[in-house]
């Protein structure tokens, strides 16, 4: 695991503090990752679990699901790319 200090783009720290994360200069980008992709699997279940007790209809599972992609929209970029963008400019690479 790479040492930073990350630097987080205000985009990304924007979305991550509507999931209720807010990442340090020193929090690795692997780690918070990993936080979003358990806050969307769980929030994943919570939705299939309102389907299969029938509190949501089945026509409208998929606008749920689709809701869900949509704020986790960071998950679409692999762990490389957390670090390339969360790279502080003063960190020197070689």
């Amino acid at each position: 695991m790479s040492q930073g200090p990350w630097a987080y783009p205000e985009e990304l720290r924007a979305a991550l503090g509507g999931l209720g994360l807010s990442p340090t200069a020193d929090t690795p980008p692997a780690l918070v990752r990993e936080a979003v992709g358990d806050l969307y699997r769980v929030e994943l279940r919570r939705v299939r679990d309102r389907l299969l007790a029938q509190a949501i209809p089945k026509t409208e599972y998929l606008g749920h699901v689709i809701a869900l992609r949509k704020k986790y929209w960071m998950l679409t970029l692999p762990p490389p790319a957390w670090e390339r963008i969360c790279r502080s400019q003063d960190t020197e690479t070689t």
